[in-house]
């Protein structure tokens, strides 16, 4: 037994340590009952709990109504996790005496809370503060204050139940072996999951965790899941895996066993953090994420942000709230990690926080918790980032999603409507399983589209990795910055819905590429983008179209939308001084003929002027409106007319 604690322990140490004629009277004035109960607690105290039990149950029935004995077993019971045995003992002694010890009435409601009966757990947390003596900010205090909180909360739930179905994910996931944390790219395409595996090694079986692979077929379902092979899976385990948004970095966690994390890894605590790199169909050798993140403590369940800058991960280091915690840390503009940063009080709490995910809109936290007010055990919580950065107060994911058993390591796909998340429910595979259900509305998050495609040469067509960055219009502000696949030249980028985007894909020694999402009032805003990016050498003649330049309606003024593609532009030509060219200014065929050649003419110099403005030499430029002479599309569509109206750059000169 490792822990003793209550009044097992104020009644051990008094046996073991106070002669027998100062020892403090018991309640029973039955000698033979005295003597069996002293005999039984020195067996206890000797750690023979089977011996010990049973002459305390001779105690009991030596004198029926001798409190001691009920209270002691009744502790022991709850460190033996034997929790019915436990109330059992616990409401015989509140029948006999309940103010004898009111800090059990604490006790016994919390193994009654542990299984649910909520009801009998709130009765025995008032009794506790009925009976209770002395100091009311005493431990026992503060616990029967969070436990009528929970055991509230908990009864209200089951009047509310919030919508839940959830469908086991079937063969091709799940096996007789377990599986859980699960991971899925943006795209919902590419899921990722630990299985747990009985293997033999000699003559001992043990358990083996590695991560397996499937992807979604046309129809809809899964491929049967495969081992992501080496070198990320090895002899040792690997657990709880991240999988960007995009499908190219996976974090992980690898446990030391003599400081070896698998394959000759090396690390600093108990369990570290490892990314690896996918570049075509191959994943890199893994990376320990170094002193900044991993500690000599243990480090855990990442979760990396769609923006690329900000892993999300567990921790029971110095410095948190609780028993372990949710932490942050981000990479700085050098790509390199900084300071740890700990979430604070509003999502951690003195007991426990674990299996955090942050969803790709990287406004919406899911993550596990005991010390939230909840059903018992782990729940499931939401929190949303308000418009200042902070976080708002985690919402319990509510009955039956919750239960009075533990909850943890759910995942949401990039639509904010699905979940996955594991669990032995009945009717699993193997012990634990993998299902999927759809979330109650409140618990959604925004959802997101992404574009994806490959990048490549115009030219030669070759596969090109190339970075992205997604700007937000209205604030200028980088939200994702990523790279294509250098082998492949695939890539996936988020998009946030409901705001608008400039997406800008840029190489050395290539013309950028601009491209607009324009999704803040748009039908499709969900829509996802399958689109494939062919980057121009810097060569005469080349056109740069510049998508996320904006002008008001029949004017030529520059809306603040515009300055994130022209700073782009400046940032071009600074980066490539021998490059000229002419501005050229386009408009659809509304309106007439004249006023549309004045307008372009106009606008392609206001562009100019800006350049000029922001350090360009005069003498690089020069600028033409050419009306509606040069459509790129049909005029008779709000389409066509929207691409036909456009600024571009004509590479006059390179050399």
């Amino acid at each position: 037994m490792k822990y003793i604690t209550g009044l097992f322990l104020v009644l051990l140490i008094l046996s073991c340590k106070v002669p027998a004629q100062a020892q403090p009277p018991v309640s029973t004035t039955n000698k033979k009952a005295e003597k069996l109960y002293t005999e039984g607690m020195d067996l206890l105290a000797k750690r023979q709990l089977d011996k010990g039990i049973d002459v305390l149950n001779k105690a009991k029935k030596a004198d029926p109504v001798f409190v001691e004995p009920y209270l002691v077993l009744g502790d022991l019971y709850v460190q033996m996790g034997e929790k019915q045995l436990a109330i059992n003992e616990f409401k015989k002694a509140f029948e006999i005496n309940p103010g004898f010890f009111p800090n059990s009435f604490v006790t016994c409601a919390e193994e009654e809370y542990k299984l649910g009966r909520y009801e009998d757990a709130l009765a025995h947390y008032k009794s506790f503060q009925e009976y209770r003596k002395g100091n009311g900010n005493s431990e026992y205090a503060k616990k029967a204050e969070a436990g009528l909180k929970n055991c509230s909360f908990a009864i209200e739930s089951m009047k509310k139940p919030v919508p839940f179905d959830p469908k086991n994910m079937g063969a091709a996931i799940n096996t007789a072996d377990c599986e859980y944390f699960p991971g899925v790219t943006a795209d919902d395409a590419t899921f990722l999951f630990t299985r747990n595996k009985r293997v033999q090694t000699g003559n001992i079986l043990d358990n083996q965790e590695d991560f397996f692979v499937s992807t979604r077929k046309a129809d809809g379902s899964w491929t049967p899941s495969m081992s992501i092979g080496s070198p990320i899976n090895t002899p040792r385990n690997e657990g709880a895996p991240s999988l960007s948004p995009d499908g190219r970095f996976l974090f992980f966690t690898a446990c030391a066993d003599y400081n070896d994390y698998g394959e000759g890894r090396r690390g600093f605590g108990s369990c570290d953090l490892f990314y690896s790199e996918r570049k075509g169909k191959n994943w890199s050798n893994p990376v320990n994420l170094g002193r900044k993140i991993n500690s000599e403590y243990w480090e855990s369940q990442p979760s990396f942000s769609s923006d690329g800058r900000t892993l999300y991960f567990v921790s029971n280091r110095k410095g948190g709230e609780g028993d372990g915690d949710i932490w942050m840390c981000a990479l700085t503009d050098q790509g390199e990690w900084g300071e740890v940063v700990n979430l604070g009080p509003v999502i951690n709490t003195p007991n426990r926080e674990e299996a955090v995910f942050i969803h790709p809109d990287n406004m919406t936290l899911y993550f596990a918790s005991k010390g939230h007010p909840g059903m018992g055990g782990l729940d499931l919580f939401v929190s949303h980032r308000k418009e200042d950065g902070s976080w708002g107060v985690p919402q319990n994911l509510g009955f039956p999603i919750n239960t009075f058993k533990d909850e943890s390591g759910m995942i949401v796909n990039g639509k904010g409507n699905m979940a996955y998340f594991s669990s032995d429910r009945a009717g699993t595979l193997g012990c634990e399983d993998l299902y999927e259900f759809l979330l109650p509305e409140p618990a959604r998050a925004t959802q997101v589209t992404y574009m994806k495609g490959k990048v490549y040469d115009a030219k030669t067509k070759k596969p090109l990795a190339a970075a992205f960055e997604l700007i937000d219009l209205a604030t200028g502000k980088t939200v994702v910055a990523s790279m294509s696949d250098e082998i492949t030249g695939e890539f996936l980028v988020c998009v946030p819905a409901n705001k608008n985007y400039a997406l800008n894909v840029s190489r050395p020694g290539y013309v950028f590429y601009s491209e607009s999402f324009m999704l803040k009032e748009s039908p499709d805003s969900f829509k996802p983008v399958q689109r494939d990016v062919p980057l121009q050498p810097i060569l005469n003649d080349v056109i740069l179209t510049l998508n996320n330049v904006f002008f008001e309606t029949g004017k030529y003024d520059l809306k603040p939308e515009s300055k994130a593609e022209l700073n782009k532009l400046v940032a071009f030509l600074n980066a490539n001084p021998l490059v000229k060219g002419e501005l050229g200014g386009h408009t659809d065929s509304i309106g007439n003929k004249k006023d549309n050649l004045v307008l372009s003419n106009n606008r392609a110099k206001s562009v100019m002027d800006y350049l000029i403005t922001n350090g360009i030499p005069a003498s690089r430029l020069s600028y033409k409106g050419y009306g509606d002479a040069v459509p790129v599309a049909t005029n008779a569509t709000p389409e066509g007319r929207q691409r036909n109206r456009r600024t571009e750059l004509k590479f006059t000169s390179v050399k």
